[in-house]
């Protein structure tokens, strides 16, 4: 979602100062160093002491040149640092503040609709969780939906019962599913215009159908192992059993890794 510009490392060299065996250029080079370090002032001083005019000139050369540098130098510094705030300011605007799905895009996928499972940590064993949406032409994630089932809560009350008994349910997004760093899974599937509408219009349809959520029975990988099945992907036998970093990373497997869902037997109805 955001193509992060790679900072630039500033690299310092070391320079050597050789010295003649003439006596005048080395006093011209340490009066000229010594300009350098004291100012104007003792640059002027300094010159009329060495008491010729090929001192003087260098005396007087220096500064502009080590002015010019300077003013070169600190030029280039504000270029980068302008290049890559406007690099951040315009990656932030193209993510629309949200995090990268899940590697970096390829512009090859440009404009094309994708489904996203994921699975991310929490205070037990993980949530399950579809990101869904299109990206931009240049390849970057515009804005996407966050669908997945989890307790309509959150308080550990509701989700201590549903080990026991259904509890009801929530099927947007919750805490930590826009957290790049809670991600221990993802498996992206791209889609077709016409396999894209009719995947979320049943997506859509799942979360209007889930009023419940019980751990064992009815939860997060059972939701979005659903969602794959109706893409025509292989899923595990018992999806609500498994772990969501398990489930995610076993969909990919079973699938071969596949980006391009197939065409399958649930768009024609």
């Amino acid at each position: 979602m955001k193509d992060i510009a790679n900072n630039p490392k500033n690299h310092f060299g070391r320079g050597r100062v050789h010295l003649g065996r003439s006596r005048v250029p080395g006093l011209a080079a340490s009066l000229c160093a010594i300009a350098l370090l004291f100012g104007p002032g003792l640059r002027a001083s300094s010159a009329e002491d060495a008491g010729t005019n090929a001192v003087g000139a260098k005396s007087e050369e220096a500064p502009a040149h080590s002015a010019r540098s300077a003013k070169s130098k600190y030029a280039s510094v504000n270029a980068k640092s302008a290049s890559v705030n406007n690099a951040r300011a315009e990656a932030a605007e193209e993510s629309n503040g949200l995090p990268p799905v899940a590697a970096s895009d390829k512009p090859k996928y440009g404009g094309r609709y994708f489904v996203d499972f994921r699975a991310r940590t929490a205070a037990s064993y993980g949530h399950a969780f579809l990101w869904y949406g299109r990206l931009k032409e240049n390849g970057k994630v515009g804005a996407i939906e966050v669908a997945g089932l989890h307790p309509a809560s959150d308080s550990v009350i509701p989700y201590i019962l549903g080990h026991i008994i259904p509890v009801p349910s929530e099927t947007g997004k919750s805490y930590g599913d826009l957290d790049e760093q809670y991600l221990t899974a993802s498996y992206r599937v791209y889609l077709t215009d016409a396999q894209a509408r009719q995947v979320f219009a049943y997506i859509k349809q799942k979360q209007a159908s889930s009023p419940i959520w019980q751990a064992g029975t009815v939860n997060c990988t059972g939701f979005i192992s659903d969602v794959a099945a109706y893409m025509g992907l292989r899923t595990p036998a018992v999806p609500t059993l498994m772990y969501p970093e398990d489930l995610v990373n076993a969909i990919k497997k079973l699938n071969g890794g596949r980006q391009e869902a197939p065409a399958f037997a649930s768009l024609s109805h």
